[in-house]
């Protein structure tokens, strides 16, 4: 953590702008910019994709876009309790860690807040503080989800009636009332500032235009997720991406309600449901590729295994080839990551943090091992 903050939380604290200038000012600069620079390289990559870049490369520079846009929800829930003193580097650990964490273990908002309050008591924060982030960044989540939901959903009805069963104007009727109540909401905070709560645990709204901030954070966040997967998809048939983000955030949502740690099974069962157009192993090929991109490194890999036990792990029970031809594909996956032989007989515990990432990395590769692979067209 580096060296000990200061412990007056108080004496940073601001109350917010009127008229959003101020704080409010230096809020849409940070978090917004952030947002906005993710947008930027994930629009960036787009063209990149469509000329034929290396799906898996073009996920993995996706999920790094999606990752700063993680950063924003802390960062900006800071900022609106107060705690300016707290640095940018320091959200942005929270909120990686907190994240990467809850959501792998499940019930987010208990672990999750677990993480948040022990990185951030150590800048004098209270649990009563952490609890105010926590209904500032879920505020952030839920209106960010429900902008793209009813904007997806207004556009796109048979999309959601794949995963929900609803008819198509049901679904249509539903996302116009959503839009319509976070514009409701937008204009009551354009009066004055709005306070939620009682005693220690009051807390401001963020005004009207900081709404803004906040529903572009979402919108950067569910879009780059949305676009990763995306990446992953084969190239027929052909998907239209409006069809796939309204898919892929109703998927997300079941998943984050259900508390199953990593949504494991049930964001794949809402992704198949919805996308039933796709054969189902390219799908689940899709949804393994980005699990290991997003799968916390210390804890993918086996213990017990050696570095080369891991690596030719899959290869081996899927009998790609006699015991030397696997050797071989271990030493290239091992130069393909930049790694030397010599780790062949480490265990996970032994490497930094970084090679263990390489490693996870090395293992996605596998995928393009040359030769016929079981259930799943070649892929593992």
């Amino acid at each position: 953590m580096g060296h000990g903050p200061p412990r007056e939380v108080a004496g940073g604290r601001q109350e917010e702008d009127r008229d959003g200038r101020g704080r409010g000012g230096r809020l849409l600069r940070c978090p917004g910019a952030l947002a906005a620079a993710a947008s930027a390289l994930a629009l960036l990559l787009v063209p990149i994709q469509a000329q034929g870049g290396h799906p898996l490369l073009i996920a993995g520079l996706f999920v790094a876009a999606g990752y700063t846009t993680l950063t924003c929800y802390d960062f900006f829930a800071l900022r609106t309790i107060g705690c300016r003193h707290v640095p940018y580097r320091i959200a942005a650990l929270a909120a990686f860690t907190s994240y990467s964490i809850g959501h792998n273990l499940g019930a987010t908002v208990l672990t999750g807040g677990v993480v948040r309050f022990r990185i951030y008591s150590t800048w004098g924060l209270s649990v009563i503080d952490v609890a105010k982030m926590a209904f500032v960044t879920g505020l952030t989540f839920w209106l960010g989800n429900a902008f793209v939901l009813g904007l997806g959903m207004a556009y796109a009805p048979d999309a959601a009636s794949a995963v929900n069963q609803l008819p198509p104007w049901l679904n249509r009727t539903i996302a116009l009332t959503g839009l319509a109540a976070i514009v409701g909401y937008m204009l009551w905070l354009v009066p004055r500032p709005r306070l939620v709560g009682y005693g220690d645990w009051q807390i401001t709204l963020p005004n009207a235009a900081l709404t803004f901030v906040q529903i572009g954070i979402g919108i950067a966040d569910l879009t780059i997720g949305a676009l990763a997967m995306y990446a992953l998809l084969p190239g027929e048939p052909a998907i239209d991406f409006s069809v796939l983000l309204v898919t892929f955030v109703l998927a997300t949502l079941i998943g984050f309600l259900s508390h199953a740690p990593g949504s494991l099974g049930v964001f794949d069962a809402a992704m198949l449901v919805g996308l039933s157009q796709l054969d189902k192993n390219e799908l689940l090929s899709a949804r393994r590729e980005i699990q290991l991109i997003f799968q916390d490194s210390a804890s993918a890999l086996n213990p017990y295994f050696s570095v080369g036990e891991t690596i030719a792990e899959p290869l081996v029970i899927h009998r790609w080839g006699p015991e030397e031809r696997i050797r071989t594909r271990v030493h290239e996956l091992l130069e393909q990551v930049e790694l030397p032989a010599s780790l062949l007989p480490r265990h996970p515990q032994e490497l930094s943090g970084g090679q263990r990432q390489r490693i996870s990395i090395a293992r996605a590769l596998l995928k393009d091992s040359p030769g016929k692979m079981p259930h799943g067209n070649g892929r593992l």
